[in-house]
């Protein structure tokens, strides 16, 4: 079921198109505010935002810019304001569509189906997502090999990321030191297994709050180490 959030100070008006897309199968949230409408619109999951223009705190032009700046999720616009005005700067600004008060529920709700599905064609037909590994705020982008944590996006060299990958992949499973060497490095240890010791102390560098008590790699005292979930 996508999911809605219209940002309206009439609550009338928003009362009306939250019954019409609730009855069309959709799930609708609303918030009366500006500002805290993009407060959830940037850091909540929706499919569509329905945005007034004139808002209390802060005003639709705003909040579309807001999102897209991180989102391409669709964004209708809603305004009493018939000026073309605004209308071409509401688009220019990102917004998929703008429709002016006062205007039917069936055409707001046609308009909501269009933009979806043609939302949901555009990303069923981009290239195959990325493969994500997600651990308590680490994010492992295995496809584009990019590593952040608690938002914040770390370097990592080569062997730095291929060891992490493989200990997350395999969480809460021990492996000695010469295990590692072997699958990271694809060679026997033959002495070299200090290469894993610097390699996680460097990674403990960019993914622990405290290396002194790492909370996701942990040293297993004469085995070697293990990810906990």
């Amino acid at each position: 079921m996508s999911k809605i959030l219209i940002v309206e100070d009439e609550e009338a008006i928003a009362d009306l198109e939250k019954d019409y897309l609730e009855l069309s199968g959709f799930d609708v949230e609303i918030e009366n505010d500006g500002t805290s409408g993009m407060e959830r619109a940037l850091n909540e999951d929706f499919d569509m935002f329905i945005l007034d223009l004139m808002l209390p705190g802060t005003d639709g032009f705003e909040i579309c810019r807001k999102i897209r700046e991180k989102k391409n999720t669709p964004v209708l616009m809603v305004s009493a304001k018939k000026d073309d005005i605004d209308k071409i700067r509401g688009l220019g600004l990102g917004a998929d569509d703008y429709i002016t008060k006062p205007f039917s529920p069936s055409e707001l709700v046609a308009r909501v189906k269009a933009h979806l599905a043609r939302y949901e064609r555009l990303i069923g037909s981009t290239a195959q997502k990325n493969d994500i590994i997600e651990i308590r705020g680490i994010r492992i982008d295995k496809t584009a090999r990019r590593v952040w944590v608690n938002e914040e996006e770390k370097q990592f060299t080569t062997k730095e990321f291929d060891l992490l990958t493989f200990l997350a992949e395999n969480p809460n499973h021990v492996f000695t030191k010469d295990e590692l060497f072997s699958k990271i490095w694809d060679m026997e240890s033959i002495g070299d297994i200090a290469t894993v010791t610097v390699h996680i102390k460097k990674i403990r560098e960019k993914i622990e709050f405290n290396t002194a008590k790492p909370q996701y790699i942990e040293t297993i005292w004469g085995v070697g180490y293990r990810f906990k979930l």
